[in-house]
């Protein structure tokens, strides 16, 4: 019974340079899914709806997603879950913790713009993790480059090998549709359609069956250029695919809902079930029968009627149930869930039981933090689930003294979220937020505002760095603090951190300290 659960969950994240179209492939899936039933267009002012997996006020202004959401649907025998993940580089850092929590991940990227910045940062982080990777080549409606180049692109920019499984006839006017490689069958295209069409199955492109449905000059072309993907390409291999190594690349238009069906029976077919995780003391697989999970989110005031914080557990090995007592490893306390939650974007059902695999929403009143474990007695500490040490800071003040209270409980929830970092200068008192992108300040000021009745207003600081600081040597680390005194900080949990005003002083500081260690992520 586990087994057969584990074996048809795919859990999988959806990357992407801002703007390639990743929230509209999560809609076009969750349409397929049945889970939605008529598809909101995400930027266009006419339609009030916004797309569905972008829920938070901010978003729905800005057209961008800030927080990764978490989507699942049944299909064809499948439990699907899919993170949509924020493109923007600002929040990469929730991006990263995402991709802690996932087995696969499919790239989306703009025919017409190739491979951009945040594209190639998300895809190292997938090495990092040898997490198998496909890609989907987005706007082939629009005029675009030729699918050879695009192809060597992705191999040189993303380092990895590429596969095409589906095969474009065609881009923006002549755009007629996709040759699907995996199945053998043709997927003619037809522009803004909310509904989902068949194929034609052609079991050989020599058929003159294919000159009469699209034109004998396509047909031509087709069938040079897929002798063309033959000769340069190697067979597909699924477990070059499941290593890492190969990324299988699909074209269509997310928006026009065309190749969509091609990549997700494709990816349910090849895509990886859930499989093991690393924690400190062991490796843990999903088919062990006490249950284990890690929080690698938590999301405040996801109702904004309701104050309340969502943790999302990603279950790592046996069953989860509802009312049962699990451990909090890192308080030590034994507690029950009562309301466990399981998420299409913004409406939330009550779960029994979730597997490996699943994304369980668990309400919380400030019991956990990211990375924190559940398990049924074990003391597993997962690994992997890092902050990193910030790069933009400001003192945060507060704007409306009769607030004070409103606008610390609210820095102190969104910092829990791990939006940004909060460090407290222990010269002069004042709070510093630490963040890895510019925009985050906005997204606080704007959620302390909106969500906790609190205004705020930032003051500048110039620091290069903080890095928090640890030694074997108590005598040399009190003298590093007494020393370094007006540059010393404490973050939320307590620890020391050092603040340093440039390159050259970080330096300075480590080569006089050798016996002190400056770690740049918070997983030491």
């Amino acid at each position: 019974m586990l087994i057969d659960e584990i074996q048809r969950r795919r859990t999988f994240a959806i990357i992407s340079h801002p703007d390639a179209g990743k929230t509209t492939l999560t809609e076009k899936l969750l349409l397929f899914g049945g889970a939605i039933h008529v598809a909101g267009a995400v930027k266009s002012n006419k339609i009030k709806k916004t797309a569905t997996s972008d829920f938070m006020e901010i978003e729905k202004q800005r057209g961008i997603s800030v927080a990764t959401s978490v989507m699942g649907f049944e299909y064809d025998g499948y439990k699907v879950n899919i993170l949509d993940t924020p493109g923007h580089q600002d929040f990469a850092e929730d991006t990263f913790r995402t991709l802690t929590a996932v087995d696969s991940v499919i790239i989306v990227v703009d025919a017409a713009k190739g491979v951009e910045t945040q594209t190639r940062k998300l895809m190292e982080v997938c090495r990092m993790r040898n997490t198998p990777v496909m890609v989907f080549v987005n706007k082939m409606d629009r005029p675009c480059g030729d699918p050879f180049d695009l192809l060597d692109e992705l191999e040189k920019e993303l380092h990895i090998g590429v596969r095409p499984l589906s095969w474009p006839i065609g881009n923006g006017e002549t755009f007629k549709g996709v040759y699907n490689l995996f199945e053998n069958s043709l997927y003619l295209y037809e522009a803004s359609k909310q509904t989902v069409q068949e194929g034609i199955a052609i079991a050989d492109v020599a058929d003159p069956q294919l000159d009469s449905i699209i034109g004998e000059r396509a047909a031509g072309q087709l069938r040079e250029e897929l002798d063309l993907v033959s000769g340069v390409y190697e067979d597909f291999d699924k477990e070059a695919y499941l290593r890492g190594e190969v990324a299988p690349v699909f074209f269509g238009s997310a928006l026009n809902n065309f190749g969509v069906r091609e990549l997700l029976h494709c990816f349910l077919k090849i895509a990886p079930q859930p499989g093991t995780s690393q924690t400190e003391a062991r490796i843990v697989r999903p088919e062990e029968e006490k249950f284990s999970g890690f929080v690698f989110k938590i999301h405040a005031n996801m109702d904004p009627n309701h104050r309340n914080r969502i943790a999302f557990v990603k279950v790592c090995s046996g069953k989860f149930e509802r009312n049962k007592a699990y451990r909090h490893v890192q308080l030590g306390k034994d507690l029950k869930f009562s309301s466990p939650t399981a998420f299409m974007a913004d409406k939330k059902s009550i779960i029994d039981e979730a597997y490996p695999g699943d994304i369980v929403g668990i309400p919380d009143s400030g019991n956990f933090k990211i990375g924190d474990s559940l398990s049924e007695g074990e003391k597993l500490v997962f690994k992997g689930i890092p902050s990193f040490s910030p790069e933009l800071f400001r003192y945060i003040e507060n704007d409306d003294p009769m607030k004070a209270k409103q606008l610390a409980k609210g820095i102190d929830q969104l910092m829990d979220e791990g939006v940004a970092q909060l460090f407290v200068h222990q010269f002069n008192g004042r709070k510093i937020i630490g963040t890895v992108g510019a925009l985050q300040f906005e997204v606080i000021q704007y959620r302390l505002l909106h969500e906790y009745q609190a205004a705020c207003r930032y003051e500048g600081i110039s620091l290069y760095k903080a890095c928090w600081i640890e030694s074997d040597n108590e005598e040399q680390l009190s003298e590093f603090k007494k020393r370094k005194v007006q540059y010393m900080a404490k973050d939320k949990w307590g620890r020391d951190v050092f603040l340093a005003e440039s390159n050259y002083m970080l330096q300075m500081a480590q080569e006089g300290f050798k016996d002190v260690r400056f770690h740049f992520t918070s997983e030491f």
